[in-house]
């Protein structure tokens, strides 16, 4: 199933609803907890899409996948090397990813999201499915630059428009072995399959909930393949995950606000 939020209109209040082809229904409940499906008799274009959902935290892989590490002359860790973005870099399907004054170098970073749908730590390997609501398509938006000069993830990977998620949650999807796939204006830039990431899924629910309690609705970045390049104002990006949708954001140069 195909989980999404939405609005009939910018003064509209914000639902839950499933996908059924190019038709929503309504979800009469949360997706966190007991609901129903109602008819599908929403029409897909004539609604704003949001991000699908508001995290109380987003959980970062770094270096998962080896070429990726290889790229930028780094070994591949032993274990996840976990960073966090900030709730306020959550964007939507087709919201503007702004690039801040404050770097001369953005990038693309194309990934998997894992999206938690109970509330856990210390997850047993058995139970690691029951604790997954489903997946989406993420962006990890970095200043590469202030990345490299500050010698920690914290400001270049946490300026707001920094996490673009959606379109929507898929519930069914197996993980193991999708193609993650990245295009620039049309142009490819990135093009994996997960089957090459160091650390799979279940592995990197389990570590993570040995370190932080997991709540419904958080996100989990599962790292980007190699590839990664630079958006300048003006470029359409679009990132792909195989079996669940397309992400696609125009970037723009922010105005700096005094």
């Amino acid at each position: 199933m195909r989980i999404l939020r939405f609005r009939k209109g910018p003064e509209s209040p914000v639902m839950w609803g499933w996908l059924a082809e190019d038709r929503i229904g309504l979800l009469d409940g949360s997706p966190f907890a007991e609901f129903r499906r109602g008819e599908a008799h929403i029409a897909l274009d004539s609604v704003e899409l949001l991000a699908p959902v508001q995290p109380s935290k987003i959980v970062c892989l770094g270096k998962n996948y080896i070429a990726h590490a290889a790229e930028f002359g780094s070994e591949v860790p032993e274990l996840p090397l976990l960073f966090l973005k900030p709730p306020s870099a959550v964007i939507g399907p087709g919201e503007t990813i702004l690039l801040p004054p404050q770097s001369e170098r953005v990038e693309h970073e194309a990934e998997m999201a894992i999206i938690i749908g109970q509330r856990g730590r210390w997850i047993s390997p058995g139970d690691i499915s029951e604790h997954i609501l489903g997946y989406t398509v993420a962006n990890d938006v970095t200043a590469r630059d202030l990345q490299f000069k500050d010698d920690q993830w914290t400001r270049g990977k946490g300026f707001d428009t920094f996490c673009p998620l959606g379109p929507w949650i898929e519930t069914e999807l197996d993980p193991a072995d999708v193609m993650v796939t990245c295009l620039v204006n049309g142009q490819l830039r990135q093009m994996a399959s997960t089957r090459d990431m160091v650390f799979p899924v279940t592995q990197l629910v389990g570590f993570i909930s040995s370190v932080m309690t997991l709540e419904p609705g958080d996100v989990i970045l599962t790292g980007t393949p190699a590839g990664v390049g630079p958006l300048v104002d003006g470029d359409e990006v679009s990132v792909e995950i195989e079996g669940v949708g397309t992400l696609i954001n125009p970037v723009r140069a922010a105005t700096r606000l005094r």
